[in-house]
């Protein structure tokens, strides 16, 4: 007779069998699968070292174009503006150090950079608009007329055009006093700065940075492509300058390309952190004396790098 002791030890062991199996079964496939996650790991890390080093290269390829650039730049638009002149209108968020680049390569193409302005954050705040308006009209020089929309871009461009540019055929140039009565009202209304002495130029470059971002993005970004246009159409020429990003939704340049009433009149360059991008900004120029608009740089959006050249 089987006693209850007896099934007390076989159903003990064969509970510690099982519970050996499974330890022993666990840490058989702890050893597979961790051998397996060692080895997908290792073959990881071999990917990331591989593009790192591709990464490197491919900034050492690049700094190594750019310093090419930047040699034989002087020399690929030497005589493409001689005889002309240019003034230059950078945004608060263009880096002094593009400005200053794309300033010396106007003077190698034989440019004259007539003057320097720098608008303010506070030219294209949404919530400066009203005042931004009303400052334009009470600044307005005789003889200037404003076009008929009421966006703050293009009014603003609508008064600093006359101002900045020398006048088409049928239009009144601005007096001197008057132009200089203009551009401090602007300044002490916190909107922009000219250099001393700022002389109207036949061509017009505005220079910003790239994609802007935080609230009112957008609107801030069509306030500086619609100015640009005004400046197209009160001289021989525009061309909207940005730098990497600047040609995204919320850049400036991107608004212009997207827009078919600015793109078909104002040129657009997105690299100008580049020194291909500057080289494209200075042929761009001699393009608008053409009456002619193009769109240059590395984004999708843009029609090559560079303008075709006539030789």
């Amino acid at each position: 007779m089987i006693s209850l002791r007896y099934h007390i030890v076989s159903i003990a062991a064969v509970f510690l069998a099982l519970a050996m199996g499974v330890v022993l079964g666990s840490t058989s496939l702890s050893s597979r699968l961790l051998s397996t996650v060692g080895g997908q790991r290792e073959s990881l890390q071999e990917q990331v070292s591989h593009l790192q080093g591709e990464r490197a290269d491919l900034r050492t390829r690049l700094a190594a174009a750019d310093r090419f650039g930047e040699a034989v730049g002087p020399m690929a638009v030497q005589g493409r503006l001689d005889q002309r002149s240019v003034v230059l209108i950078s945004s608060w968020d263009a880096a002094p150090q593009q400005r200053d680049a794309v300033k010396e390569l106007l003077r190698a193409s034989g440019a004259q950079v007539t003057g320097e302005i720098r608008l303010t954050e506070e030219f294209a705040d949404p919530a400066n608009a009203d005042r931004l308006r009303n400052v334009v009209t009470q600044l307005l020089p005789a003889g200037v007329q404003l076009p008929t929309a009421a966006d703050p871009g293009t009014l603003a461009g609508g008064l600093v055009g006359p101002l900045a540019l020398n006048p088409q055929s049928g239009q009144s140039p601005v007096s001197d006093d008057a132009r200089a009565a203009a551009f401090a009202g602007l300044a002490d209304g916190g909107f922009l700065q000219a250099s001393p002495g700022v002389r109207p130029g036949q061509l017009a470059v505005v220079l910003t940075g790239g994609a802007l971002s935080g609230r009112g993005a957008g609107d801030k970004a069509a306030t500086l492509a619609r100015f640009a246009t005004q400046l197209d159409q009160a001289g021989s020429g525009a061309v909207l300058v940005g730098s990497a990003g600047s040609a995204d939704g919320s850049g400036a340049v991107g608004v212009a390309r997207a827009d078919p009433s600015i793109s078909s009149a104002v040129s657009t360059v997105d690299d100008v952190d580049s020194a291909a991008g500057r080289v494209a900004v200075v042929l761009a120029l001699r393009e608008q004396l053409d009456r002619q608009a193009g769109h240059y740089g590395v984004a999708a959006n843009a029609q090559g790098p560079v303008p075709h050249t006539r030789g």
